[in-house]
């Protein structure tokens, strides 16, 4: 027995698809900033005593997803919560170099938002490329199949002013 749908080029059609749908039709671009912590100077406490330093910005495609504006309050007053998700081809990201992880920032509509959580686990015929399937002696051959879609960033907005990023010429 063998998997019908998955091969490699029903994942390359996938990638196709999926790149002419983000570049042409949805065409919502952000700015990512890599955290670079070799570059950070930090003090006795493991705090950034000169605030984190930045690699980038890398202007990527994603599929942006706004989240409700939350104004939660404690004993130290009101806060400011605005939670957004971005989802980003795995292309994408590997032909820039670049994996997303806890404490980058991304720039989208002239506002910051810090990396909280992310997935990478967005498979196509939910199946992973890299599992070794070779394995399997009741289906053979399964490490052709699969293809791993996309990455999702799940973040919360950061003023500008925190973060230490200068504009300027992109």
């Amino acid at each position: 027995m063998c998997a019908l749908f998955g091969s490699s080029r029903d994942a390359s059609f996938i990638r196709k698809m999926n790149r002419e749908i983000m570049q042409d039709i949805i065409t919502q671009q952000c700015a990512f900033y890599k955290y670079n912590l070799k570059e950070t100077t930090t003090n006795m406490y493991g705090e950034a005593s000169k605030g984190k330093t930045f690699d980038g910005p890398t202007l990527l495609n994603a599929l942006i997803t706004i989240g409700d504006v939350t104004s939660p309050t404690s004993d130290l007053g009101v806060n400011f919560d605005w939670p957004m998700s971005f989802a980003f081809l795995r292309d994408d990201l590997v032909e820039a170099n670049l994996f997303p992880e806890v404490g980058d920032v991304i720039l989208y509509q002239e506002s910051y938002w810090e990396v909280d959580n992310t997935n990478a686990t967005q498979f196509f015929a939910g199946k992973d490329p890299d599992y070794p399937y070779d394995q399997n002696p009741l289906n053979p051959g399964l490490s052709e199949f699969g293809y791993n879609v996309g990455v999702i960033c799940e973040c919360h907005y950061v003023p500008s002013d925190r973060l230490g990023i200068l504009k300027s010429r992109m």
